[in-house]
C-alpha cells in the first residue's frame, strides 16, 4: 500500500523526475529523429519555393543578360540541377535516417569495440568507415552530375582520370590532416576533460588561422597549377589600382580553373605577406581588363574593410560556444545509448551532439549570412567609389551569364542559403552609388 510520502511524490510529479534519467535516451533519440526530419522538410520546402519562383519574369535591369534561347537554357539547367539535388538529398536523408532509426552507428561502435581497445584509434576507425561508406554511396551521384549534367550544358572539363585522382587526393588529405586533428582533439579530451573545451578551441583556432594563411600554398597546388600573372596590360592595371587604393600587392596568380570547368572565378586569400589574389584563367578569357580590375577592386574592398578579420572575430565566440557545449556532454551515456551504443564514447557523443546542435548552428548561420551579405555590399561600394561601378556590374553579369545562374531566387531561399546578395540586389546597390 503506497505511503503518504509516495502519494505526495506522485502528486507533485517528483516520481516522473526520478525516472527521468531512465527515459532520457529515448527522449534524446526522438529529438535526434525529429531534428533530422524537420531539417529535411525545411530544405525540401525551400527548394520547392525556389523552383517555383525561378519562373518569375526577369527584372528590366537584368534583361540584357540572357536572350530568349540562352534564358531557356538557363531555366533548363536550373531545374535539372534542382531536381537532381532533390534526388541526391533524399537518398542521403533516407540512408542517414535509417542509420539513426535502426541503431547503425551503435552497431558499428560495438563492432569496432571488439577489435580496437585504444579509444583514439577506435574513433578514427569509426569516422573513417562512415566517411568511406558515405563517399562510396554518393560518388555515383557526383559522377552523374559531372559527366552528364555539367557535360550536357557545356561546363565540364574534368576527365575520368582527374575525377578519380581528385578523389584519391581527397582521401589522402582527409586521412592525414583530418586524422591528425581528430587524434589531437581526442587526446586533449583524455588529458584534460575539465578544460577540454578551451584547449580544443585554441587548437582549432590556431589551425584555422594557419590554413587561412597557407591554404593556397599547401593544398591548392595538389589540385591546380598556380602561376604568377605575367607582365602586361592586366598586371599593370591591377598594380596601378592597388597603388591608388594604398594596397600592397605582390602576389597575383593565375589558376588553371579550365582544367575542370568553364565557369569563372577570382578570390583573395591570406594575411600580411601571404596575401594573394588568384584569378581563374577562365575569368581572363571572358572579361575585359577593366572588368577584371573591378572584380579585384571588390576583393580588395573586403581586405580594406577588414572583413576577413571581422569574420574570424565573429567565429571565435561561436566556436567557443560549440566546444563548451560539447565538453559538457562528452561523458553522457544517454547520448551514446540513444544512438544504439552501450556507453559514452567520443565518436558517438560527437555524432549525436552534431545533430542536437544543428538548430543552434542554423540560427548562427543565418546571422552569419546576414553579416556576409552586408560585407558584399560594402566591397561593391568600395569598387564603385573608385569609379569601377559600371565595370563591376558588367563583370558580374558576365559571370552570371557564363555560369547560367538563377537570377530570380526566392527571397526566403536567399535568406537561408545566400552568403551574397542576389545579382539584382547588387546591381541596384551599385547603380545607386554616386561614383560610377
Amino acid at each position: 500500500m503506497p505511503s503518504i510520502k509516495d502519494f505526495f511524490i506522485y502528486i507533485c510529479g517528483l516520481k516522473s523526475l526520478i525516472s527521468f534519467k531512465i527515459k532520457m535516451p529515448q527522449i534524446l533519440y526522438f529529438a535526434i529523429i525529429f531534428i533530422l526530419v524537420a531539417d529535411f522538410g525545411l530544405e525540401r520546402y525551400l527548394a520547392l519555393l525556389n523552383i517555383k519562383h525561378s519562373k518569375t519574369k526577369l527584372p528590366e535591369i537584368l534583361s540584357d543578360i540572357y536572350d530568349a534561347e540562352k534564358y531557356a537554357k538557363q531555366q533548363d539547367y536550373f531545374r535539372t540541377n534542382a531536381s537532381f539535388g532533390m534526388i541526391t538529398s533524399s537518398f542521403t536523408f533516407v540512408i542517414t535516417l535509417g542509420m539513426y532509426v535502426f541503431g547503425g552507428f551503435g552497431w558499428l561502435d560495438q563492432f569496432l569495440l571488439q577489435y580496437i581497445d585504444n579509444d583514439i584509434l577506435r574513433s578514427l576507425a569509426f569516422f573513417g568507415v562512415i566517411f568511406l561508406i558515405n563517399d562510396l554511396l554518393t560518388t555515383p551521384f557526383a559522377w552523374y552530375d559531372t559527366f552528364v549534367i555539367e557535360e550536357r550544358f557545356g561546363f565540364n572539363k574534368v576527365t575520368p582520370a582527374i575525377f578519380v585522382l581528385d578523389k584519391l587526393k581527397g582521401y589522402l588529405i582527409s586521412g592525414i590532416i583530418g586524422g591528425a586533428l581528430l587524434s589531437l582533439i581526442i587526446w586533449i579530451y583524455q588529458l584534460t576533460p575539465e578544460y577540454f573545451w578551451l584547449v580544443a578551441w585554441s587548437v582549432i583556432t590556431a589551425f584555422s588561422l594557419f590554413m587561412s594563411m597557407f591554404y593556397s600554398e599547401l593544398i591548392v597546388p595538389l589540385f591546380n597549377k598556380q602561376t604568377p600573372l605575367q607582365e602586361g596590360e592586366l598586371r599593370t592595371e591591377i598594380e596601378k589600382f592597388a597603388n591608388k587604393a594604398d594596397f600592397k600587392l605582390k602576389n597575383i596568380f593565375v589558376i588553371d580553373g579550365s582544367k575542370r570547368s568553364t565557369k569563372a572565378n577570382a578570390y583573395f586569400t591570406g594575411f600580411g605577406p601571404k596575401k594573394r589574389i588568384v584569378l581563374y584563367d577562365t575569368l581572363m578569357d571572358k572579361m575585359t581588363t577593366d572588368e577584371i580590375v573591378a572584380v579585384l577592386a571588390h576583393e580588395i574592398g573586403h581586405y580594406k574593410h577588414k572583413h576577413t578579420i571581422k569574420n574570424m572575430l565573429v567565429s571565435l565566440p561561436t566556436t567557443l560556444l560549440l566546444f563548451f557545449l560539447l565538453g559538457l556532454i562528452l561523458k553522457s551515456n544517454d547520448l551514446a545509448i540513444a544512438l544504439g551504443g552501450s556507453e559514452a564514447s567520443f565518436h558517438l557523443n560527437v555524432l549525436a551532439f552534431g545533430i542536437l546542435y544543428s538548430p543552434v548552428s542554423l540560427v548562427l548561420d543565418l546571422l552569419t549570412n546576414v553579416l556576409s551579405r552586408k560585407y558584399e555590399y560594402q566591397a561593391d561600394n568600395f569598387a564603385a567609389d573608385y569609379g569601377f561601378g559600371n565595370q563591376l556590374v558588367s563583370g558580374l553579369k558576365k559571370l552570371s551569364a557564363t555560369s547560367l545562374s538563377n537570377l530570380t531566387p526566392h527571397p526566403l531561399y536567399v535568406f537561408f542559403h545566400y552568403s551574397h546578395p542576389t545579382l539584382y540586389q547588387r546591381v541596384i546597390n551599385i547603380s545607386t552609388n554616386k561614383k560610377l
